[in-house]
């Protein structure tokens, strides 16, 4: 017979000789550019071909040096290579480069002007899931403020083109009138900044404030501008589509949040998911309409003076908004909104209203304040500075539109063009988001690349993917796909000191 002398000394009920340590999530040195924001005072009534004007004049200077550094003095047939001002200017037979505006020319193609003739307002949705054709009906056309010509040749078969995009293009005028491309140029990735370079300039500004104010060196305490980020890692997801509590993939999504808090790993595992220091959603949080009110409810609609209550489901927001409120007081979000979330449809689309959330919006920042909240609602695009690293990401619109422009599926290919045309969306405002597609911007165009990101993710993809591509002056870029959720189940993990990606894939 066991006694509870006997119990007491076997050591049975002492304390674990190892206690488990309290872990601390590392802190999160973020820094958001407000660079897609576009204020309050909104006017739709300007035209949109100042959009394509501004693109062409924010990149030709930097695309005239490169087509000038390759093409000065190239002789062909006897003909020596001469640049031209306008697309107007081309003549018959004489050797010659010209910068202008990329346009499509293609059938299946939405037409605003199509739409107009037909005396609609809005035009219905696309439901083409390619522009492109190989029936030769397609053409595309080089313009600029004076005029247009179409171009031709074998060489632009090599290379990604889509309307919007900005080119010089070397060749002659044939007796058709065409264009006959022998060789093309891009602007190619404009200047990188260094890491930690906006820590640096608050650095900067401080101290001088600081000298102003006429503060003694010894009463200020300045922050290390580049802070450690050894093991520190982003998780980037998106496509979380929430629909309802019978969802079919609940319980991954339900898995995510237990990985995210650490609540279903061994302490070894814990420590590493403690180093994650933000957490990144790109678009598509909420499920589309047509599948949350298939997946809310089957029981028979209830009208109520004429008002059918299937009409709207708001089970898929709160969902999101509880799992959010989950993650919000152990790691800090950053939210783009998507093509499906309940957010402005036009390009760039504005950051979700925090009214959307009924529990998570207290970790907003307050209006007015100058620092992001613990939940940064932004617009998609997005940029910012995370760990030092210059960040950009869209929610995927923007790669989606061009990939139903090309005869290809190498989506990081085209991911790489952008980059390379300097321009994040230039399909704006011609096909992307339409209707009402794109701001009308008439003083500046956001989607032209001032500055060079080190990372570079698009949300909202079928599959997975990554790589590096590098710049004429050393620019290093990695891209990344991120694979919604919803149909692959699948997380990216950015680690913060060398970029190097990785994958976390849960399954029931």
């Amino acid at each position: 017979m066991v006694t509870l002398k006997d119990v007491l000394n076997s050591g049975l009920l002492q304390k674990p000789s190892d206690e488990p340590q309290a872990l601390q999530r590392s802190e999160s040195n973020y820094t958001p550019l407000r660079s897609f924001n576009l204020g309050k005072d909104l006017q739709y009534q300007q035209q949109f071909a100042d959009t394509y004007f501004l693109r062409l004049t924010k990149i030709k200077p930097s695309l005239e040096e490169v087509a000038n550094s390759a093409w000065e003095g190239i002789v062909i047939g006897d003909e020596t290579a001469k640049k031209v001002e306008r697309v107007l200017d081309v003549r018959q037979g004489e050797l010659c480069w010209v910068v202008g505006t990329v346009y499509m020319d293609m059938p299946a193609k939405p037409n605003i002007l199509e739409d107009v003739s037909k005396d609609r307002w809005i035009s219905a949705p696309s439901t083409v899931q390619k522009y492109y054709s190989d029936d030769g009906l397609d053409s595309v056309m080089l313009e600029d403020e004076s005029g247009r010509i179409r171009l031709v040749g074998n060489v632009l078969k090599k290379f990604f083109l889509v309307t919007g995009c900005i080119i010089a293009a070397m060749g002659t005028e044939n007796a058709n009138g065409e264009f006959d491309v022998i060789d093309l140029k891009f602007a190619d990735l404009p200047p990188q900044p260094e890491r930690w370079e906006l820590s640096k300039l608050s650095q900067k500004g401080a101290r001088s404030v600081k000298k102003e104010s006429k503060i003694k060196d010894e009463d200020v305490e300045m922050k290390d501008s580049s802070p450690s980020t050894k093991g520190k890692k982003i998780a980037i997801a998106s496509g979380l589509e929430f629909s309802g509590p019978d969802t079919s993939y609940a319980m991954e999504l339900n898995l995510l949040l237990e990985f995210l808090l650490g609540d279903i790993l061994d302490p070894a595992a814990q420590g590493e998911i403690a180093q994650i220091s933000r957490l990144i959603i790109a678009g598509n949080s909420i499920a589309s309409e047509v599948k949350a009110v298939e997946e809310a409810t089957e029981k028979k609609s209830h009208k109520k003076y004429g008002y059918d209550s299937t009409a709207y489901n708001a089970q898929p927001s709160k969902l999101f908004d509880d799992f959010i409120s989950e993650l919000l007081p152990t790691i800090p979000i950053t939210l783009l909104p998507g093509v499906l979330d309940p957010a402005n449809a036009s390009y760039p689309q504005q950051p979700i209203h925090p009214a959307m959330f009924p529990r998570a919006r207290a970790y907003t920042s307050i209006p007015g304040a100058a620092g992001p909240g613990w939940l940064d609602t932004v617009t998609n695009p997005w940029e910012g500075e995370v760990e030092g690293w210059r960040i950009l990401g869209t929610s995927g619109q923007n790669l989606d539109d061009i990939f139903k422009y090309v005869d290809s599926d190498d989506r990081l290919g085209m991911m790489e063009a952008t980059c390379r045309w300097r321009c994040s969306a230039p399909t704006a405002p011609d096909t992307l988001c339409k209707l009402p597609g794109a701001y009308p911007f008439q003083d500046d165009e956001p989607f032209v690349m001032k500055e060079c990101p080190h990372l570079y993710f698009i949300g909202c993809q079928p599959e997975f993917g990554t790589t590096v591509i590098t710049g004429p002056d050393g620019q290093v870029v990695r891209l990344v796909l991120i694979p919604s959720f919803s149909a692959t189940r699948e997380v990216v993990l950015v680690d913060m000191e060398t970029l190097d990606i990785s994958t976390v894939k849960f399954t029931a």
